[in-house]
C-alpha cells in the first residue's frame, strides 16, 4: 500500500514540476505543451482573423473565453490531478504481470522514425475515432459529450471544450493503442501530439479549408461544422466523427457533407439545458437530464 501511496504523491508532484518548467521554458521546445498550445491557438486564431469563412462571427466569439479556460484546464490543470491515478494503474497491471510487451501485436522497432510516427498517428487516430462513435451511441457517454456539443458559435478553442469525463473515456483505450505497437519510443509521441492539436484547431476554426482531393484523408473545418450541426440526417446519432482523419468516415459510411456555406446552426436539441457556468458544466452529466 505504502508503493502505491508513494507513487500517487510522486506523479502528482512531478506533474506539478513539470508544468511549472515548461512555463518558465525549461524543458526541450518539442515537449513543451504548454507554449506549444499557446503559439498554435495564436497561430489558428490569426488565421480566423485574417481569413474568417462566417465573417459575421465576433473575433470574441461567444463563450470565446470559456473555451480558452477549457484549454488550460482540460490540458494541465485535470491532467496534474487525475496523473497520479494513471500512475496507480500502472501499478497495479505491473503487480499483475500486464506489461506493455503484453499486448503488443504489431512490432514497428525496425522501421525508421518517420514509419513509426505514422503507424502510431493512424492507430491513435483511429482509437479516438472509435471512441468518439461512443460518446454519441451510447446516451450514458453523450450525457458528458453535450459539453463539447453546447457550443453554439464554432471557433479553434472549442476543440478543448469538452467534460473532464472524456478524459476518463479516452486515456484507456489511447493507452492499449500505444501498447500494440512493439518497440515503440515513447519521445517520439510529442511530434504526433502537436501535429494533432494543429488539425484539431483547424478543425474547430472559422477557416474554410477542405485540402482539395485530401479531404478524404484528413479532417476539415466543414466536414467537423456538419458534425456540430443542430439538425442531424434522420436516424443518425452522429456524422463525421473524424478527430484528425476523415477516411474511417469514409470507410465506414458515417461522412456527410451537403454544403459549405457554413451557415448552419450548431449544437443539438435541448443544448438550453446545459449549464453556462464552467464550475457546473464540471458536473454536468452525473443526473439524468429530463427530456
Amino acid at each position: 500500500m505504502e508503493k502505491y501511496i508513494n507513487a500517487f504523491i510522486d506523479a502528482f508532484i512531478n506533474n506539478i514540476q513539470w508544468t511549472w518548467k515548461s512555463i518558465l521554458l525549461e524543458v526541450p521546445w518539442y515537449t513543451n505543451y504548454f507554449w506549444g498550445l499557446i503559439v498554435i491557438s495564436l497561430l489558428v486564431w490569426s488565421l480566423e482573423i485574417l481569413f474568417p469563412w462566417r465573417k459575421e462571427q465576433s473575433i470574441f466569439r461567444k463563450d470565446f473565453w470559456l473555451d480558452a479556460f477549457y484549454m488550460f484546464f482540460n490540458f494541465f490543470v485535470f491532467a496534474i490531478l487525475i496523473g497520479g491515478f494513471y500512475q496507480l494503474l500502472a501499478l497495479f497491471f505491473e503487480d499483475i504481470g500486464v506489461s506493455t510487451k503484453s499486448l503488443t501485436l504489431i512490432d514497428i522497432s525496425g522501421l525508421p522514425t518517420w514509419g513509426q510516427l505514422i503507424i502510431f498517428f493512424v492507430i491513435l487516430d483511429f482509437v479516438q475515432w472509435f471512441t468518439h462513435v461512443l460518446l454519441h451511441k451510447y446516451p450514458f457517454l453523450w450525457r458528458f459529450h453535450k459539453i463539447h456539443h453546447s457550443v453554439k458559435e464554432m471557433g479553434f478553442a472549442a476543440h478543448l471544450r469538452y467534460h473532464w469525463m472524456e478524459n476518463i473515456f479516452y486515456k484507456p483505450l489511447k493507452t492499449i493503442g500505444v501498447m500494440v505497437l512493439g518497440g515503440f519510443e515513447p519521445e517520439q509521441a510529442y511530434i504526433v501530439h502537436f501535429i494533432a492539436i494543429a488539425i484539431g484547431h483547424f478543425n474547430h476554426a472559422n477557416i474554410k479549408i477542405t485540402w482539395g482531393p485530401m479531404k478524404y484523408v484528413f479532417n476539415n473545418p466543414v466536414m467537423h461544422l456538419y458534425h456540430h450541426s443542430y439538425i442531424l440526417p434522420k436516424d443518425s446519432y452522429g456524422v463525421n466523427f473524424g478527430i484528425s482523419l476523415s477516411i474511417w468516415d469514409y470507410l465506414f459510411k458515417t461522412n456527410y457533407v451537403p454544403e459549405d456555406s457554413g451557415a448552419i446552426e450548431i449544437g443539438f436539441p435541448g443544448d438550453e439545458k446545459v449549464p453556462k457556468s464552467f464550475f457546473n458544466q464540471l458536473i454536468y452529466g452525473f443526473r439524468k437530464s429530463k427530456k
